[in-house]
């Protein structure tokens, strides 16, 4: 297990308090698991995503992820339309453990309103949260 000062935690993306990562590029936010999720869980070797076209309102199960330790629900960090699904996963869901923000991603989002993006922590917040202290 990482240590907090050892975390992958970029600044230009969001956070859930379940440990989602959310990403706005244009009008399309890209959302997956981050580093500290994955770190607990260990060895991803299971992927259960939803299917392009598929609405979830934000905070909603959309995906499963199974690891050697334990299956977890994945929650919306926006509500809209899945829009796209990293088929990669399919083959290899490790890419969640080794590059969660790269090749790790697990689906795109057409948001329904952008605004929920201001409710997700940034890095600093999420530090916080994860040493006791927010």
């Amino acid at each position: 297990m990482k240590e907090i000062n050892e975390l992958n935690l970029p600044d230009d993306v969001r956070y859930t308090k379940d440990h989602e990562w959310a990403k706005v590029t244009g009008d399309v936010v890209k959302a997956g698991l981050d580093d500290y999720a994955q770190d607990q869980l260990s060895d991803i070797v299971f992927v259960e995503l939803p299917e392009p076209g598929d609405t979830f309102g934000k905070g909603e199960v959309f995906a499963t992820v199974e690891s050697v330790k334990a299956v977890s629900e994945c929650y919306m960090p926006v509500g809209g339309e899945i829009i796209a699904v990293n088929s990669k996963l399919e083959d290899d869901p490790g890419l969640i453990n080794t590059r969660p923000y790269e090749d790790g991603w697990l689906v795109e989002i057409k948001p329904d309103d952008l605004t929920e993006m201001d409710d997700l922590m940034d890095k600093a917040t999420v530090l916080k949260v994860l040493e006791g202290n927010g």
